[in-house]
Parts: structure tokens; sequence; C-alpha cells
């Protein structure tokens, strides 16, 4: 059996007191290939904390500042396409050419959102009737939560990462328990 997936809270892995494991399966062989810890309400509060104590700092960060921080994620997943592909096909079963196809298409989301400068532009709108202006302003909203299914493990998270943190959020993500590495690894 491999190791232990442990939650990512503030930056590092963690463990939590009072944390059960559960056996992840590889479905090729049927055999156990790591141990998941499934999270337990002391561990889940100090993720939700730590997303909020992040949250003002993020908030405040510029959005041309948020694209780099993409731009350079982006050059990262190219980094460790390999790794993601290999994980996602140890736990999650698809083959090799389908894990590829998924990570492909979750990489086009992080594509997209290095844009986000341009996507969160307000508009201004004089005299929308008489003596009304209309304007709209985009702004985070805080702590997003997300929970993701087993059987799309990089692309499903990657539609509430990334535009949740490029748009000035902070995010806590419940992975899937049946294959979790891949999510992680992101």
């Amino acid at each position: 059996m491999g190791t232990i997936v442990e939650h990512f809270i503030n930056g590092k892995r963690a463990s939590g007191s009072g944390d059960r494991h559960q056996d992840v399966f590889n479905p090729a062989t049927g055999d156990v290939s790591s141990q998941v810890a499934l999270a337990s309400a002391a561990t889940v509060e100090k993720a939700i904390a730590a997303a909020e104590a992040a949250f003002p700092s993020w908030r405040d960060t510029t959005p041309a500042k948020r694209a780099q921080i993409m731009f350079r994620y982006k050059q990262l997943l190219d980094e460790h396409a390999g790794e993601i592909g290999l994980l996602l096909t140890l736990e999650q079963g698809k083959v090799l050419a389908d894990a590829h196809g998924e990570f492909l298409r979750a990489l086009e989301v992080v594509e997209y959102m290095c844009g986000v400068p341009e996507l969160l532009k307000g508009e201004h709108r004089k005299n929308v009737g008489p003596g009304i202006d209309s304007w709209s302003e985009r702004q985070p909203l805080g702590v997003c939560a997300g929970i993701t299914p087993f059987n799309f493990p990089v692309l499903v998270p990657m539609w509430m990462i990334v535009p949740a943190i490029a748009c000035g959020n902070t995010i806590v993500l419940k992975p899937s328990e049946k294959d979790p590495s891949s999510t992680l690894k992101l």
C-alpha cells in the first residue's frame, strides 16, 4: 500500500486529529494504492479559518497580479502534466489518452482565466433613462466551497478552483475520496 493522502491547508500538507482514513483503490488491479484522510469537523474548520484569513489580502491583490499568478500556474501544470495524468489513471481508471484529454480541457480553464483583468472589468452607461446612469462592478465574494465528483477529478475542480481564485476569492475544496491524488496535485 502507498502513502496517506493528506489535506492541503494554508499552503501545506496537513493531517488533522480525529481524521479517519479510507482506502483508495487502483481500479485496474483492485489493489489498495493509498489511503485518504477523511476530514474531521475540526480539520474542516481549520481549512475554513485558513481560507477566511487569506481572503482579505488576496481580495486586495490586483487582477493583473492574479493574472501573473495564473500564468505561472499554467507553467507548473504544463511541467507536471505527465504526473497528473498518471495519478488520474492510477486512481480513476481512465486510460492515459483520456486522462491527458481531461487535463488539456482543465488547462483551458487556466488559460481563459489568465485574462482575468479583462473579465473583471465593470461597465458604466450614462443616461440609460432620464437622469439615470447605470454601472456594474465585479468584486470578490469571499470563501467559496466546492465538492467534486470522482468521474472528472481534474476538470471539475479546475472549473471551481481557478475562477474562484482568479477573481479574488479563496476556496475550500473537497475532492472525491475515491480518487483524490490528482486533485490534490493540482
